[in-house]
């Protein structure tokens, strides 16, 4: 079983500015032990570690404890519009471990995707089989959408299935299955109990499951936990059972391991 979403930090180091202190939950250091902690509890065998800082300093961390088994690989961070982005790209895949890169977009505008000064980067991350992540809200979605028309070879995993907001799901459920017709565009379910309404959260995950489920089938749907954030709305435990009820037990290997192998190129 692998987790495709979970993040280290350290509290004023690597370049760490978030969490802030208004977010107690999880305003503290989260390290290997702690990971190794929840993950043996739900059963979980390897993580993919997500960058979690708009930072080169954190992707060079969290790249040098991926040497710890529990590690199968990395998503890390590059200032996409730097003017040697190509060649940054390409030192960092120089380690194994890396199988990704993320811009955080999820706050910027909604157009973001459709700067053309991002094309040399994707071409870069094409050329060395990287997935790129993209971390977004329902607004960004169109933006995307072009994004993966412009890379067509460009593998692409949506976070947290986009962050759907409560009272436009139809919207939401209309552009996710538009995407979904792209076949290098997959999605993670994970990160989604901190955006759950307080009423009824069991009753919108599994809308919200439906939805991802028909759309990107059972090939192109991966599990996470976004753990340690998770911590704000639930527990690593809780949040693994809850997914595992929702995936057809036919599709347990596929969601919760083999399909992340194949995303991300994983060995072993």
């Amino acid at each position: 079983m692998i987790d495709t979403h979970v993040h280290l930090w350290r509290l004023g180091q690597n370049g760490c500015t978030w969490p802030t202190p208004d977010l107690a939950p999880i305003h503290r250091d989260f390290t290997l032990d702690d990971l190794r902690e929840v993950t043996r509890a739900a059963g979980v065998d390897r993580v993919v570690l997500v960058q979690s800082q708009e930072a080169d300093i954190d992707t060079a961390w969290i790249l040098s404890i991926a040497r710890d088994p529990l590690i199968a690989g990395v998503v890390g961070w590059v200032d996409f519009f730097r003017a040697d982005a190509p060649a940054a790209i390409g030192a960092l895949a120089k380690n194994p471990r890396l199988r990704g890169l993320r811009p955080m977009v999820q706050d910027r505008e909604a157009d973001w995707y459709d700067a053309p000064g991002l094309d040399p980067a994707l071409a870069a991350m094409t050329e060395l089989q990287l997935v790129f992540e993209a971390l977004v809200r329902p607004r960004h979605l169109s933006s995307l959408l072009r994004l993966a028309q412009r890379h067509p070879d460009l593998a692409i995993l949506i976070n947290h299935g986009a962050k759907p907001v409560a009272g436009d799901v139809d919207s939401w459920a209309e552009q996710m299955e538009i995407l979904a017709g792209l076949p290098n565009v997959s999605c993670k379910f994970s990160g989604l109990l901190t955006e759950l309404p307080a009423e009824g959260p069991a009753e919108a995950l599994a809308a919200i499951f439906d939805h991802l489920w028909n759309a990107f089938g059972a090939e192109r749907l991966v599990w996470g936990s976004d753990w340690p954030v998770l911590e704000l709305a639930g527990t690593y435990v809780d949040w693994a059972d809850q997914c595992r009820k929702l995936v057809p037990i036919a599709h347990h290997e596929g969601v919760f391991e083999t399909n992340a192998h194949r995303i991300y190129g994983i060995q072993g």
